[in-house]
């Protein structure tokens, strides 16, 4: 699963790694996105466009936005079976920016921290959906999808979420409508070398800043 992440890549950064032509007027860097927290997206409705939406999907048949909450995460093999992201595997799928994610391998003990050694930004395979209100608010969501671990992390959790090779991010957006079995070959665990990690520090859902991808030692403090 991917409960956490971290994107701190500028907008330079973003736009090469991207080809992106708009984004937001100002990019902060973030180091412990939550779920239900605003996060950075390319939709397939707008592939050279960065925008922001709700991390959880609210499917658009959903009575209020609370069941987003619990929608974080999709997984790749039975979304297509889900009603709540079916709709979305076949036409409404993105990208989601990050430079690393955390993970807990252990309940109760400290979350580790998990990068590429390419510090550019990769990208999640996200789904989207535009929920719609009673009074006509429009709230756009989108949830990550996650595949089975390679040999890298089954050391640490029994799923990862899907991270997309550059060379397949024309097909993940592309506007046509996929289907199951054309999306679903597009998520596969990315290859297990180039990955890095170490352990940091307790994560509470309000920490911020640099300090959260700190390595630590075993006994919890800052090297």
């Amino acid at each position: 699963m991917c409960g956490r992440f971290v994107l701190t890549a500028d907008a330079q950064q973003l736009q090469l790694a991207f080809g992106l032509e708009t984004l937001p007027a100002q990019m902060v860097p973030r180091y412990n996105i939550a779920p239900t927290q605003p996060v950075a997206v390319i939709t397939n409705a707008a592939p050279t466009t960065l925008t922001f939406q709700r991390w959880g999907l609210v499917p658009s048949w959903a009575k209020d936005p609370s069941i987003g909450s619990q929608m974080f995460n999709a997984r790749a093999e039975t979304a297509a079976e889900k009603p709540s992201f079916k709709h979305a595997l076949r036409r409404r799928r993105c990208l989601i920016p990050a430079n690393g994610f955390y993970e807990w391998p252990v309940k109760g003990k400290n979350p580790i921290y998990i990068y590429p050694d390419d510090p550019a930004p990769f990208a999640f395979a996200g789904l989207w959906e535009v929920w719609r209100g009673p009074d006509g608010e429009e709230l756009p969501t989108c949830t990550i999808l996650t595949t089975e671990p390679n040999e890298f992390m089954k050391a640490y959790h029994h799923r990862m979420a899907v991270i997309l090779p550059p060379d397949l991010y024309g097909a993940w957006l592309s506007p046509a409508e996929l289907s199951p079995a054309e999306a679903l070959d597009l998520l596969r665990p990315m290859p297990a070398d180039g990955l890095r990690v170490h352990e940091v520090g307790k994560l509470g859902t309000g920490a911020e800043g640099p300090e959260c991808i700190a390595p630590v030692n075993t006994q919890g403090t800052l090297f």
